[in-house]
C-alpha cells in the first residue's frame, strides 16, 4: 500500500491542524494505522494508533486529550486531528500501515510508511 501524508504547516501554539494520510494500492481496511513523529535531533516516536475498524485507538501520553486519530475506510483515508498544539509538537509526522488487526507502538512493526509532513508550532 502506498501512503501519502499531508496537512502539515506552520501554526501558533494553541492552534489546530488536521493531518491526512491517503492510502492506495491495496485494501486499506486490512491495515491498522499509526502516526509517528520525529523532532530534530530526536528519535521517531509513536503518536497514535488505530485498529482496522477504527474502534480501538491508542495515544502517546504527550498527546492524549489533544490529538484524535480516525479513519474512513470508504475513502482510504486516515487522519490525525491535532488540537491545542504546543511548540514541543514540532516534528515531521509520518503515517504508517501495518497488515494486522491491531496497531503497534513500535515502528519496526509497520510495513508501509508515508513520506512525512512537517508540523511547526511557534510559541
Amino acid at each position: 500500500v502506498q501512503l501519502q501524508a499531508s496537512g502539515g504547516g506552520l501554526v501558533q501554539a494553541g492552534d489546530s491542524l488536521r493531518l491526512s494520510c491517503a492510502a492506495s494500492g491495496r485494501t486499506f481496511s486490512s491495515y491498522s494505522m499509526g502516526w509517528f513523529r520525529q523532532a530534530p535531533g530526536k528519535e521517531r516516536e509513536f503518536v497514535a494508533g488505530i485498529n482496522l475498524s477504527g474502534g480501538i485507538t491508542k495515544y502517546a501520553d504527550s498527546v492524549w486529550g489533544r490529538f484524535t486519530i480516525s479513519r474512513d475506510n470508504a475513502k482510504n483515508m486516515a487522519y490525525l486531528q491535532m488540537n491545542s498544539l504546543k511548540p514541543e509538537d514540532t516534528a515531521v509526522y509520518y503515517c504508517a500501515a501495518r497488515g494486522t488487526i491491531l496497531y503497534s507502538v513500535r515502528q519496526s512493526d509497520y510495513d508501509y510508511w508515508g513520506q512525512g509532513t512537517q508540523v511547526t508550532v511557534s510559541s
